[in-house]
């Protein structure tokens, strides 16, 4: 059975650890909040890019219908020119060039079709990712706002918590203060429990003095202290 004074460095542990858990909770949030932020942001990019095709589709039409304009005036200029000279060689002349012309105006509409139909598909596709991608962001979205409320949460019962471990830590004496809050710098837990003459902590065999301060037959007030790694130590009959 612990002591008065190991009693009260039990109490002070356990809210301590209360505390420490509630702050390690409150500072994987921010992190968490980043993370579903960076899912956001790669649905986000991923409709621009689905975006950005489609214009990239129809920038290649206008540029077709800008060449098919430009051939249709050509060709409009050599059936004038046809129609104006005399000479047979230069009217099958033109008449080729027509012939060319005409071939190549076929060509960039079959082109034509092949973007149209082929911005017609992109949209399709887009307006099915893009329903999608909304609905993925709107869970990422409401994720976020949970996230946030758990903070508030965790805030305020971090505040209960360290107000908790103030209470504690005002009736135990300096000393035993003292080795605690040395301990407890390099890691919980601080205050453990001896079985079978090893450290709860260490896992290591106590000295008989300190499995004899553990049991209560030291010096009163005495704080047993694991000869291996330091930790206050308390005795604990084996069940």
């Amino acid at each position: 059975m612990p002591s008065p004074a190991l009693e009260k460095l039990l109490i002070l542990q356990d809210r301590d650890a209360k505390r420490l858990g509630l702050e390690r909770q409150l500072k994987a949030v921010p992190v968490e909040i980043a993370q579903v932020e960076s899912a956001i942001a790669t649905e986000k990019g991923a409709i621009e890019s689905a975006r950005t095709e489609i214009k990239e589709l129809e920038a290649g039409k206008k540029l077709i219908e800008t060449e098919i304009g430009s051939a249709e005036t050509q060709l409009g200029k050599y059936r004038t020119q046809q129609l104006a000279v005399r000479k047979n060689d230069e009217y099958q002349a033109l008449g080729h060039e027509i012939e060319t012309t005409q071939r190549h105006i076929s060509e960039l509409e079959g082109k034509e079709l092949e973007v149209m139909y082929s911005i017609d598909e992109a949209k399709k596709r887009f307006a099915a990712a893009e329903r999608t991608m909304k609905q993925n962001i709107a869970g990422y979205e409401a994720r976020i706002k949970t996230l946030n409320e758990r903070a508030t949460n965790l805030a305020e019962s971090l505040k209960g918590a360290q107000a908790d471990v103030a209470a504690a830590r005002a009736p135990v004496d300096g000393p035993a203060i003292h080795i605690y809050d040395r301990m407890a710098a390099r890691g919980m837990p601080v205050v453990v429990p001896v079985h079978d003459g090893k450290c709860g902590g260490c896992h290591l065999k106590v000295s008989s003095e300190v499995e004899s301060a553990a049991r209560g037959k030291g010096p009163p007030g005495e704080i047993p202290i694991c000869d291996q790694c330091s930790r206050i130590v308390y005795w604990e009959p084996t069940p």
